[in-house]
């Protein structure tokens, strides 16, 4: 369901009024616009700009209601008023339903769906067939209902059965909760009372012999496998992804293994997370260069919750950083740790020790292989 096209219409030209107010006001872009049809023709990681500095900025709505430098209507300010009360985060667009498209909120805890009216196209025909999809957004009331700002800032991740189940357990308590949220105030949603809600028998949980405890975590190993495979062939390299069902291979091999209780995508995100620690992958110099928390926004966790796995990933298996074993094979050469080596009481590295040491080395399994022959072979090449 969308919004009429009058209403749609309505729409931008108050929001686009209210965004220009707050880009003269914050100085945000160089990029002006007067109206909806020059806010429309702006790029849209600007409006994106200016959209986020508005809700660091709630304040400026106010400021812009009693100043109405757009001269609007008394109808029309009271619209632009109730803006302050945006629900700003990601989400999970999940089901599209006659009268609404859901969203289920992301990496809250206590997790909310909300019945989000379309502008002027639908949200099938934006987003397509494949659900669920993961995007950033902002919500707003609208005349009773909530829309979304026009704005979608959608991620590429393709989720496993594992992870659509979980998403639709989360569904079903978030609406026995709260029900389908379909309006935006200042207070937030209240939860159903009690005889609204759906009481579901209590199940006891069954404890897994080690046999089918194993088995279990093998079968989150291959949804995870699935899941940073994906990841990594659309934002970093196969040698990450390597990396990274290696990583949780060590995690299902553990007993018992720690992948049996948690949600999917926050020990995505923390392997992830953690081979890209290893390997510097927040370094801006490094190619490919991605920000941990931008890890954390693509599997749909907080930068909070990301870092928590990461350090306890971390701490499960005492990796540091330049671990070997998880340092990325392209970058062993410039690794000191791999190279590092006690010999006769002292530290050296044995790249500068004679080529019997290097080859005694390498048969303990000391390092990844032979420099000297390397040296030769390039040299040869020469």
């Amino acid at each position: 369901m969308n919004l009429s096209t009058e209403e749609a219409r309505l729409f931008y030209d108050l929001y686009a009024a209210l965004l220009a107010f707050v880009n003269r006001k914050l100085a945000v872009s160089p990029e002006q616009f007067t109206n909806a049809a020059e806010y429309s023709a702006t790029a849209p990681e600007v409006r994106v700009t200016i959209r986020d500095a508005l809700f660091e900025h709630r304040e400026l709505i106010d400021e812009f209601v009693q100043d109405n430098p757009a001269n609007l209507k008394a109808e029309d300010l009271e619209i632009v008023r109730s803006w302050k009360h945006a629900c700003v985060g990601s989400f999970y667009i999940l089901r599209y339903l006659k009268n609404y498209t859901v969203f289920l909120t992301s990496g809250d805890p206590q997790q909310k769906a909300y019945g989000v009216v379309g502008l002027v196209d639908s949200f099938e025909d934006l987003i397509g067939p494949n659900l669920p999809h993961l995007t950033q957004a902002v919500l707003l009331p609208f005349r009773g209902r909530i829309i979304y700002d026009g704005l979608l800032a959608g991620y590429n991740i393709i989720f496993g059965g594992g992870i659509k189940k979980r998403l639709k357990e989360e569904y079903n308590d978030a609406k026995a909760a709260f029900g389908i949220i379909t309006s935006l105030g200042a207070e937030p949603p209240a939860p159903l009372p009690p005889e609204k809600v759906a009481r579901k028998p209590r199940k006891e949980k069954a404890k897994l012999d080690p046999s089918s405890a194993k088995a279990h975590a093998k079968r989150i190993a291959q949804a995870l496998n699935e899941i940073t495979d994906d990841f990594c062939r659309e934002y970093l390299t196969d040698e990450y992804a390597e990396l990274c069902r290696e990583l949780t291979a060590a995690l299902a091999r553990k007993r018992p293994s720690p992948l049996l209780q948690g949600k999917l995508a926050t020990w995505a995100s923390g392997i992830v997370r953690t081979i890209g620690w290893v390997n510097f992958l927040h370094d801006p110099s490094q190619t490919p260069h991605m920000t941990l928390y931008s890890i954390d926004e693509a599997f749909g966790v907080s930068e909070s919750t990301g870092a928590a796995k990461l350090s306890q990933i971390r701490k499960m298996l005492k990796i540091r950083q330049l671990e070997p074993k998880w340092t990325l094979p392209s970058r062993m050469d410039d690794n000191p740790m791999v190279w590092m080596l006690s010999i006769d009481g002292f530290i050296v590295d044995v790249r500068n020790e004679s080529q019997e040491t290097q080859e005694e080395a390498f048969r303990r399994g000391l390092i990844p292989y032979i420099p000297a022959d390397r040296l030769d072979r390039s040299r040869k090449a020469l």
